[in-house]
């Protein structure tokens, strides 16, 4: 199978040896078709050399090494320019620390392409749709996190329920529409503008539920400073949506 056929799911990873030995695993066994890249911001806890180790027995596996910390949006971004170089007919993304589990790739994957309708563009793994949810939240990070989707779907527009998530299979001929030079975002609000670019574009959406998990390894990446620059990020943007 050629590139113009394949998926490649993206990870981004800092300090994340804890999770991405299991998880490349757990995804190749539900999705042996695809391949994997690991954006890793230079972790000290050696995730980019078991990357490299693994890439050098396992043609699937790909690595792209960064300096350092430079932001979950920028990342995310270096994948997707990764795929349309490359050629790969979908890019899906997914958290590296089990929050995303593999075991809905299979249905991710399969709503790209739904039997006897138009396929989607953008196909999202949705805790706020029937059958989604979230656990191992307490109730002020569940209400936090539904408002601000709800925020953002009356700022920017969104057909969609769950904005924030970053559990998504895009289809690439659509990025490589993007103007990546006109996103704004380094951080939490990546996620929100992304979708906003892509409905510009046309894009159709798509949302299958998943049950969202609070890691078990490792710590949280959470900065409450950048997820209040976030909310500035989407307002400054909802301005833009409503003005035309």
């Amino acid at each position: 199978m050629n590139n113009a056929e394949k998926t490649l799911v993206t990870i981004a990873t800092y300090n994340e040896i804890d999770n991405l030995p299991r998880l490349v695993e757990e995804v190749f066994a539900v999705a042996p078709e695809v391949d994997i890249l690991v954006v890793d911001d230079n972790s000290p806890d050696g995730t980019g050399g078991w990357c490299d180790q693994r890439a050098a027995v396992d043609s699937r596996v790909h690595c792209l090494h960064r300096p350092g910390k430079l932001g979950l949006g920028t990342a995310t971004m270096a994948a997707m320019k990764y795929a349309i170089e490359h050629g790969y007919r979908q890019m899906l993304n997914m958290d590296a620390d089990f929050s995303h589990h593999p075991r809905y790739l299979p249905a991710l994957l399969a709503g790209m392409d739904p039997p006897g309708s138009p396929p989607m563009d953008v196909m999202i793994g949705s805790r706020y749709v029937p059958g989604g949810g979230v656990e191992g939240w307490p109730l002020y990070r569940r209400l936090a996190s539904a408002a601000v989707s709800r925020y953002a779907r009356w700022l920017l527009g969104l057909p969609i329920k769950d904005c924030s998530g970053a559990y998504r299979c895009y289809r690439t001929s659509l990025l490589a529409r993007l103007d990546f030079g006109a996103v704004r975002s380094r951080g939490y609000a990546f996620q929100e503008e992304i979708l906003w670019h892509l409905k510009r574009l046309g894009a159709r959406f798509g949302e299958t539920p998943i049950l969202f998990a609070d890691r078990t390894h490792g710590r949280s990446k959470i900065n409450a400073r950048e997820a209040l620059a976030a909310l500035g990020i989407i307002f400054r943007l909802g301005v833009r949506n409503w003005l035309g």
